[in-house]
């Protein structure tokens, strides 16, 4: 099943790039293993993955002892300041950085460690009380206030486009955010020039993709609907 659904996964990521007039290699599949065991993941490793995506901290420190293979990990859910320390050398790239106090703590321990991480900014484009991130007006003014932090390198942003049967619904959110990525580019901020864009997942990401996605977080598209029941 798995297997089957990279390949589906894969060509429509591919008509949607020929479609935007983009090429395949600007857009990165990010399989979403968040709740999915490591057999499941070995799976899409051996259909040629090797970037995935999780939610909870834990599951990034259990699932990296087990896979000691040479993947990329990206930390893509809400992340409480105090579960930082747990991910230099495990992370790759931390898409949820939304305020100052994560972004102080995410300095300290990067510092500890001596490495710089790829961040990116969450922004809540359409405005949902349920979900995290800044509004697209405070945005501008958060990268300026981090930018100095040498151990932070600010790739750009990151949107969750709210749930809809109609993809189309959410072109204005993806359209929005790749606005706003270039509005930041536009102000010359010392040390920031942005070019990355995590944005769309399983019910929209062609759209997103058409809209200048650079990664796409696809999850029950490749592993099937999780059940929360269950801890890994």
């Amino acid at each position: 099943m798995i297997k089957d659904n990279i390949e589906f996964v894969e060509e429509n990521i591919l008509n949607a790039c020929r479609k935007a007039g983009r090429e395949r290699s600007e857009v990165t599949l990010i399989a979403v293993s968040k709740t999915k065991p490591v057999s499941d993941i070995r799976q899409a490793m051996d259909c040629g993955i090797r970037t995935f995506g999780e939610n909870k901290v834990q599951e990034i420190r259990d699932k990296t002892e087990e896979i000691t293979e040479p993947v990329n990990w990206h930390m893509i859910g809400h992340l409480q300041a105090n579960k930082v320390k747990y991910l230099p050398g495990r992370v790759c790239m931390i898409h949820s950085v939304d305020n100052r106090k994560l972004a102080d703590e995410i300095e300290k321990q990067f510092a500890k460690a001596d490495t710089v991480i790829d961040v990116l900014i969450e922004v809540n484009m359409a405005g949902e009380d349920s979900k995290f991130g800044l509004t697209p007006e405070e945005t501008p003014d958060f990268v300026k206030e981090i930018s100095s932090l040498p151990h932070l390198n600010i790739r750009g942003l990151m949107t969750i486009a709210p749930y809809t049967e109609d993809a189309e619904s959410n072109r204005i959110f993806f359209k929005g955010l790749r606005e706003l990525k270039n509005k930041i580019n536009s102000m010359d901020i010392p040390g920031v020039n942005m070019d990355t864009l995590s944005m769309g997942m399983t019910g929209d990401y062609q759209v997103a993709i058409e809209e200048g996605a650079t990664f796409v977080r696809v999850g029950t598209g490749i592993f099937g609907e999780r059940d929360y029941s269950k801890t890994v």
